[in-house]
């Protein structure tokens, strides 16, 4: 007999069980690259963080792999001067890139543009790339650098998605409206993804919904 009994309300999304496998594999550095042409193949989903520098960005990625040595982090801003590419072990589904931070004032002008060159050629150029993740400290919102890297990607029709970082160093009642008021300056932009996530590394707030949205990704 057919059971009809409807899922509760409270169920959880079966995309949170299945975005914890997607990262809970044993994931590895690929290679960093200062060169479009060293570039693997273009396979599977692609995925990509970006954000100023001192960002969190290599915190998330060891964040939603539970590996807490796979991406390098730094307190020196600007230390990342290249593509960093992770995949998980023995798999082609899923590459993620972790992006050089932008907006470090003190790194040398011919190297700022090298990675300018660098990442600007890679958003352009990249047809497997299904979605840039922005990351921006919840202390200090939106920034002028990343208005202009919003901008770019609304002229190359690359997807992106707000991720709100340090989300533990603020009151709640200043992150809510710091999402909110995110969500609202985002809203006429063409290329962006509606829903702003907020998250912390530390706490691992946010990280099962970050899970969950990628893994959705890889199955569209």
């Amino acid at each position: 007999m057919t059971d009809l009994t409807p899922p509760a309300a409270d169920a959880p999304d079966p995309a949170f069980e299945a975005g914890r496998l997607l990262f809970a594999r044993p994931w590895g550095f690929v290679r960093g690259i200062v060169d479009m042409g060293a570039l693997p193949g273009a396979t599977g989903t692609e995925i990509a963080f970006a954000g100023r520098s001192n960002v969190g960005k290599s915190s998330l990625i060891n964040a939603l792999t539970g590996q807490s040595v796979l991406a390098r982090t730094s307190n020196t801003p600007g230390r990342t001067q290249e593509l960093n590419l992770f995949r998980p072990e023995g798999g082609d589904d899923l590459l993620v890139v972790d992006m050089p931070g932008y907006g470090y004032a003190k790194a040398p002008k011919a190297h700022v543009d090298a990675w300018n060159r660098l990442v600007f050629s890679y958003l352009r150029g990249r047809p497997t790339l299904r979605r840039v993740y922005v990351l921006i400290d919840a202390r200090h919102g939106i920034k002028t650098n990343d208005d202009d890297v919003l901008d770019l990607l609304d002229k190359a029709a690359v997807s992106y998605q707000i991720v709100l970082t340090k989300a533990d160093k603020i009151g709640t009642a200043d992150l809510e409206a710091l999402e909110a008021a995110t969500a609202e300056k985002i809203r006429k932009r063409p290329a962006a993804f509606p829903e702003v996530l907020a998250t912390s590394s530390e706490k691992g707030r946010g990280i099962p919904e970050l899970r969950a949205a990628i893994w959705t990704l890889t199955q569209e």
